[in-house]
């Protein structure tokens, strides 16, 4: 399936790239989430018209995206849950529980910004993770696992 992206999208292409994507994938994902169209005539058109106006939008997006970065910038966020002694969690502690933590310091960050390679934590002490505000801005923060003693 050819599809026209409206937008960037990490190891695909940016703004205006027409490329071959799997139908699935165009299909359940891309189109339904406006980050692309299907590339038809019509639609190389109709984007070549929109063109300007999707780039400042873009441009717009990334703008807010880099000034959040500066204030997440060194974040720690602190994080309580039940743990044994040796140090490990009951539990976990997942992209969720980081993301709702971030609300509630003021940062609307959705859970899968929250980039954990390794993993939800299951121990106690300080992680260093990313949140990925767009493709291109990705802030390094400190969780902070602090155990509780049941």
């Amino acid at each position: 399936m050819q599809v026209i992206l409206l937008e960037k999208v990490a190891n695909l292409g940016n703004l205006g790239d027409v490329v071959k994507v799997k139908d699935g994938y165009g299909r359940n994902y891309l189109i339904p989430q406006r980050k692309a169209r299907t590339a038809t005539a019509q639609a190389m058109r109709e984007f070549e018209l929109k063109r300007a106006e999707l780039e400042k939008l873009a441009a717009e997006k990334l703008a807010a995206a880099q000034a959040m970065a500066l204030k997440m910038e060194g974040l720690t966020v602190q994080l309580v849950q039940k743990a044994g002694v040796d140090g490990r969690l009951f539990g976990s502690v997942t992209n969720h529980d980081i993301a709702q933590a971030l609300v509630k310091l003021g940062f609307d960050v959705p859970k899968s910004a929250v980039r954990m390679p390794t993993g939800p934590l299951k121990t106690v002490g300080d992680h260093n993770l990313d949140v990925a505000l767009t493709t291109d801005v990705t802030v390094p923060i400190t969780v902070s696992v602090l155990g509780e003693h049941v």
